[in-house]
């Protein structure tokens, strides 16, 4: 389990800063764990965002979201302002986000999955299909392969993915729905994990938008320690895709 500790800074300004947030590490608390989280790490070093977001008093400066077991770019609003502005860009799709996955099976051209989401009925799982429904929202999912890999007559690819909506477990669901599961999500995928790691193979690579001045930024999170691990091991006497 990752803490605190491995928490780093990629920017900072007056209105936000941008954090690469480890696998493992809960965003916020919840009713059922009293572990520290990455909104306790922020408090005690930016503590004016206590003020800031929708639900301060669970969630202050967190505009936004990654799953427990992803790793990568987070932005945190340092203002009430900041926060208003970047929930319009959220809702407006002007902000842009490429995350990196590791999926069963050879993909070998891009392509768009448009795929409303929606929960299981009595549960908090999300699924493309199925009766009864709860809260279904569109939900655009745009993938490109960068690698294939075989490995003990297995198929793995890494892809570059890019949400176009916002949805709780998208990217999960929708790469399961078109029978490519991500590496590690026993969730929504196969249950057997080739690799000595516990998470999915899933990291907010990067995100970019205009700031509040005008000015386009794009900041990027190095992928983490673990997953460039797999990739070695795979690249070490595997067919790969240039």
């Amino acid at each position: 389990m990752s803490t605190s500790k491995n928490i780093q800074i990629v920017y900072e300004s007056d209105n936000f800063l941008a954090v690469n947030k480890p696998a493992g590490l809960l965003i916020h608390p919840t009713e059922n764990s009293s572990e520290k989280t990455l909104v306790d790490w922020l408090l005690q070093r930016y503590p004016e965002i206590k003020n800031v977001g929708d639900r301060p008093d669970i969630r202050p400066g967190i505009v936004h979201r990654l799953d427990r077991d992803t790793s990568g770019i987070l932005i945190i609003a340092r203002t009430q302002e900041f926060f208003s502005y970047f929930k319009h860009l959220l809702k407006t799709r002007q902000i842009e986000k490429i995350y990196l996955a590791l999926v069963w099976g050879k993909i070998l051209r891009k392509g768009k999955i448009n795929k409303p989401l929606g929960l299981k009925s009595g549960t908090t799982r999300r699924t493309t299909r199925g009766k009864n429904l709860k809260m279904i929202k569109e939900a655009v999912t745009l993938y490109k392969p960068l690698k294939y890999f075989k490995k003990n007559n297995e198929n793995f690819t890494l892809l570059e993915l890019h949400p176009k909506t916002g949805r709780t477990h998208q990217l999960r669901v929708h790469m399961a729905s078109i029978h490519h599961s991500i590496i590690g999500d026993e969730r929504y995928g196969r249950k057997r994990n080739p690799f000595n790691v516990n998470r999915q193979f899933l990291h907010a690579k990067s995100v970019e938008f205009n700031t509040l001045k005008g000015e386009r930024i794009r900041l990027e999170a190095p992928l983490a320690e673990d997953l460039r691990n797999i990739l070695d091991f795979l690249t070490l006497g595997s067919k790969e895709k240039d």
